[in-house]
């Protein structure tokens, strides 16, 4: 290592002329802002400040930034669409990073596209600056053995046209420079070179270590620079190189001062810094892959540094090193929001969630019982219509307004222990079908999709009861039945269901049963008469008369009975499928439509995230 400052030189580049400019020129072009010191005193008064750095500001913008077509427009399209949709449901230290990376990339391509930003980071005594000054070929970058040397960061442009960029990195005009005239200055391949010598990433000033996180966060790319006793501290891997490990395309790794490692060991020591890289996950560029660039030189002596400047010229030259580095922030901030985006399995809300979600609030509000109460309803109509009068009359005294009748019982309300139980049974019902929904889905959907369910179950039992009463009166009017009275003959919910309307077979048997009634009173009358003398004896007829009303009263009942089993059942299926029914749509329109919504919005961002993520160039 040199021990050379800008002192040494008179703060110039050795050639006696000042600020680096081999011919004494004062037009501001490659002044570094300040009045040039060392001017020659024949023209001392005629020289004026130089334009301050506002000035070169002002000077047009070789171009805008212009990406190559390729996919990074459409990868930042679908960030920015991924973020907007996930703003409700996710919060803002999460997208935190997806929006940093949206505005530094819409920050970049509003600058030049000619131009690429390379930072030149290392270590406290790795020899970055040295490495600096030999690449622009001049002392443009103090270096000595005071530590930290660099404490700001220094700019060096190839050409005109950098001033946003490197407002943007924050350097001020008075540490802007341009290289040496020569060999490197002129160089086609590095027009458009912008190299920034930044502070010691391990130096013991804060400050220090906060710019070079910043100006690493908003450049294209970045040579490190490790000496062989420091090339393997962990300082360096865990904090910049593990992280920044999808950033290899845009990363040089340059292994310096190997004039200090005798015959072999600087081929030794470098192998073993590529395993290191390896094991950081950083891709190696080797045999024409992408990857990072590493390779060893001494900028002291100068030995390799003609490669690596060959190496940056083609790099320069390409034009794409912010589109990649784009890409790469791109690539890690999915990588970040993977864990939120990425499920497990295939969620959603299949057919068979559906069905069982139906069974259970079908369970809950007692759609079966409810069919089977109308079938007996039916039945015990038909035996009243149908039945003998003496059958009907026994019925009548049992049920003749005695407490616990069942006609008292079938006015009853639903007992309270009894709703609080259905009510228990929709909420599980709720809650099964949404962790059946969110089941696989990243913890922010699958809450999303349960905040979904249990908001809709609100009020679900109250709308399930008036709902089923609004589609079995539907069925009913369809159905054209009704009684007498007028009312709905759907089965009430927590009620006894009303009278069912009476088939138009109902008059024949009713009058089939008078008929056998009235023989049998025929036939006792006659019995009567002639046991008083009224009638001339004869029991033979009178008694054959009198037993067939007898007998066929109760063969009408039974025939009735097996007449009516069909549409008993019929009617009571019909009751449960009503209630069902009813049941269902209330369960979709406030649970299941509004989960499905939730699913097709996770479905829409993951979408959005497939297509940020698809053309990964790290493989992320």
């Amino acid at each position: 290592m040199t021990a050379v400052t800008d002192e040494d030189h008179g703060k110039g580049d050795g050639t006696g002329k000042p600020d680096g400019r081999a011919d004494g020129r004062a037009d501001g072009r490659w002044d570094d802002g300040l009045i040039a010191r060392r001017a020659a005193e024949a023209r001392e008064a005629e020289e004026t400040a130089p334009p301050t750095p506002a000035e070169d500001d002002a000077e047009p913008q070789v171009e805008a930034y212009a990406p190559a077509d390729g996919p990074l427009p459409t990868r930042l399209d679908a960030l920015r669409e991924l973020v907007g949709l996930s703003r409700a449901r996710l919060d803002r230290d999460t997208l935190a990073e997806a929006g940093r990376v949206l505005d530094e990339a819409a920050a970049r391509q509003r600058l030049s596209s000619r131009h690429t930003v390379i930072a030149v980071a290392g270590a406290t005594g790795s020899g970055k600056s040295t490495l600096f000054n030999a690449l622009a070929g001049a002392p443009i970058s103090d270096t000595g053995l005071r530590r930290p040397t660099t404490s700001q960061p220094i700019a060096c442009s190839w050409t005109d046209g950098a001033a946003g960029l490197l407002d943007r990195l924050a350097v001020p005009g008075r540490l802007r420079r341009r290289p040496h005239p020569g060999p490197a200055a002129f160089d086609e391949a590095l027009q458009g070179l912008v190299l920034v010598d930044l502070p010691d990433h391990d130096s013991a000033a804060t400050e220090h270590r906060d710019q070079v996180d910043r100006v690493l966060a908003l450049v294209d790319a970045v040579i490190w620079v490790v000496d062989p006793e420091k090339y393997a501290d962990a300082a360096l891997h865990e904090r910049y190189l593990r992280p920044l490990a999808g950033h290899a395309e845009v990363t040089f790794v340059v292994l310096n001062q190997t004039d200090r490692l005798p015959g072999e060991a600087a081929d030794l020591v470098l192998d073993d810094l590529r395993r290191l890289l390896d094991e950081d996950g950083i891709a190696l560029g080797e045999h024409g892959e992408p990857g990072a660039t590493v390779m060893s030189l001494s900028a002291l002596t100068g030995d390799g540094v003609p490669e690596l400047r060959e190496m940056i010229g083609r790099f320069v030259s390409d034009r794409t090193a912010a589109t990649r580095r784009l890409s790469a922030d791109v690539d890690a901030a999915a990588a970040r929001l993977r864990k939120v985006y990425v499920a497990e399995g295939r969620p959603g809300l299949g057919e068979r969630a559906r069905e069982e979600f139906t069974d259970r609030l079908a369970e809950a509000v007692g759609a079966a019982a409810a069919g089977q109460a109308a079938e007996r309803e039916w039945r015990r109509n038909a035996s009243r219509a149908c039945g003998t009068p003496w059958l009907r009359l026994w019925r009548w005294y049992e049920n003749r307004g005695l407490p616990g009748s069942l006609d008292r019982l079938g006015q009853a309300l639903t007992p309270p222990e009894e709703e609080l139980t259905a009510r228990q049974r929709v909420e599980q019902a709720v809650r099964i079908v949404a962790d059946d929904a969110a089941d696989g889905l990243p913890g922010p959907w699958a809450q999303a999709v349960r905040e979904a369910a249990f908001t809709g179950a609100q009020g679900l039992p109250e709308a399930l009861d008036e709902l089923a009463v609004r589609a079995g009166a539907a069925g009913a009017a369809k159905r054209g039945g009704g009684t007498e009275t007028g009312k709905s003959t759907v089965p009430q919910l927590g009620g006894r269901p009303p009278k069912p309307p009476r088939p138009k077979w109902w008059p024949a048997a009713v009058l089939a049963q008078a008929s056998m009634t009235l023989l049998q009173i025929f036939g006792g009358l006659w019995l009567v008469g002639q046991i008083i003398g009224v009638l001339e004896p004869g029991l033979v007829t009178p008694a054959l008369i009198m037993l067939a009303g007898v007998v066929g009263g109760p063969l009408v009942e039974w025939g009735c009975a097996a007449a009516i089993r069909g549409p008993a059942r019929r009617y009571g299926q019909d009751a449960e499928r009503r209630l069902r029914e009813a049941a269902a749509g209330c369960g979709r329109a406030r649970v299941l439509d509004p989960v499905a919504a939730e699913l097709v919005r996770y479905r829409e961002v993951r979408e959005r995230y497939v297509t940020v993520t698809e053309f990964s160039t790290t493989g992320r």
